[in-house]
């Protein structure tokens, strides 16, 4: 609750936090936006491969041109301006930066730059999820090595998760499901960057801004970004997925309470102590009434009968027994909260959120019949999604996580909606993220088997 005032401190005494931002898309517009008016934040340096587009990023969001106008990093240290560049190794290498922003959403360069910024001694805020749900748990023990912080986006709905969980614990209940809202329907898990636009209604003028990228904004709508993100939270909280994954029953903010219980006593969960998703249409198609389409929740079950009464007194909205209950945030401003991570990190040396275990993973799963030779294209495009599942079901079927379909080549034939493995495909090995994601699953499966 004290976090502002830490950052008034910091400022006065030694300056504004130093910050690079790697990646130039939508959130991290949304964070620069913030960051143009917050004395207590220093955006020494932008790093994209467009310098062009990082420019017209700041320039959007509400920069003028000498902020930016800086030649290098040594001079936007000196000076408190900001450089532009599209050297991102250059960037996490300087002495003048405290904590690194992932934003690039790919999760192969994330994990280099990830592994670079806890080699250099930089805090890493991993806004990238989708490197997160593929290497997370390594990349945090590697970051415990070395000092620093590797943390989840605070305003990205995981962090939120997260944030609701640790509350629900710490007041002393018990938690039964936690999760998100999304758009869901069967048929989205097919949509490809051709149809995408046309789900989401977006007119033309919104896709003219610059920061809207199809096979991002499919991700989100073919089911792949909800198995990343509760993979996440599941690393991060202790949850364990349900075995068949996500199944996005249709649920508003009144149906909390009801639905996200155990099937045993009514609910949709073949599980307790689970992550799910809330649809915010029914399946047909209309909408949810009260959905919480861009919100986060948490449902939980008094541990006393006298707890159960105080949620009667005090008006808490449960299922029908009157035990379980549900609080919710309805909605989520991304970027526009990063600066919550970046003053945790840095002041508190918290994360607010990271990975204490390898619990979810997320499969590659075919969105059309594959042929060999075919090239796999990653999140939100024409050959695949993500499927959400348990790290263990992951591990035994050796299916190859969804951060390494970017490129990869199929050797032998996948049917469409089956699993691709590990033993499908041809990868390139010299790839650090192929090479700590190996890491990760021997070092995990052996603790799977010890822990048995």
């Amino acid at each position: 609750m004290n976090l502002y005032a830490l950052l008034q401190q910091r400022t006065e005494s030694a300056g504004p936090i130093r910050v690079g931002v790697v990646g130039a898309g939508k959130f991290a517009s949304m964070f620069l936006t913030q960051a143009a008016t917050s004395p207590n934040i220093h955006v020494v340096g932008v790093a994209d491969i467009d310098v062009t587009k990082a420019r017209g990023a700041l320039a959007r969001t509400g920069w003028t041109p000498e902020r930016y106008a800086a030649t290098n990093l040594d001079a936007a240290a000196r000076s408190g301006s900001t450089a532009v560049i599209d050297d991102s190794a250059a960037l996490i290498a300087h002495p003048a930066v405290e904590v690194i922003l992932e934003i690039t959403g790919n999760p192969l360069v994330g994990t280099d730059h990830a592994l670079a910024s806890i080699n250099a001694g930089k805090h890493v805020i991993m806004v990238n999820v989708e490197a997160d749900c593929m290497v997370g748990p390594l990349l945090q023990r590697r970051a415990a090595e070395a000092g620093v912080v590797y943390s989840m986006a605070y305003g990205d709905q995981p962090a939120l998760i997260c944030e609701l969980v640790d509350w629900c614990r710490t007041v002393g209940f018990d938690v039964v499901a936690t999760g998100k809202g999304t758009k869901y329907l069967p048929e989205y898990n097919y949509s490809t960057p051709d149809t995408v636009w046309d789900y989401y209604g977006f007119t033309a003028e919104q896709l003219e801004s610059g920061d809207y990228n199809p096979k991002m904004f499919n991700s989100f709508l073919d089911g792949t970004k909800s198995a990343i993100e509760m993979a996440a939270v599941a690393n991060g909280t202790g949850l364990t997925p349900q075995e068949e994954g996500l199944n996005f029953p249709p649920a508003g903010v009144d149906d909390l309470p009801s639905v996200f219980r155990a099937s045993a006593v009514g609910g949709s969960l073949s599980k307790r102590g689970t992550v799910e998703i809330a649809s915010s249409l029914n399946r047909d198609g209309s909408n949810v009434e009260r959905d919480i389409r861009w919100g986060v929740f948490v449902t939980f079950e008094a541990r006393t009968d006298y707890a159960v009464q105080c949620f009667a007194e005090y008006g808490v909205h449960t299922d029908s027994s009157g035990r379980y209950g549900s609080l919710y945030r309805p909605y989520h401003m991304i970027g526009l909260e990063l600066g919550v991570s970046v003053a945790s990190a840095v002041l508190r040396g918290e994360a607010t959120g990271s990975p204490t275990g390898f619990r979810g993973d997320v499969v590659t799963t075919a969105k059309k019949d594959l042929r060999a030779g075919d090239l796999l294209d990653g999140e939100g495009g024409y050959t695949v999604f993500g499927k959400l599942a348990p790290a263990e079901r992951s591990l035994s079927q050796r299916a190859l996580p969804l951060g390494l379909a970017h490129g990869a080549k199929m050797i032998r034939d996948v049917a469409k909606d089956q699993t691709v493995t590990w033993d499908d495909v041809e990868v390139n090995e010299t790839l650090s993220a192929v090479q700590l994601r190996q890491a990760l699953e021997t070092e995990f499966r052996a603790e799977l088997l010890a822990s048995r």
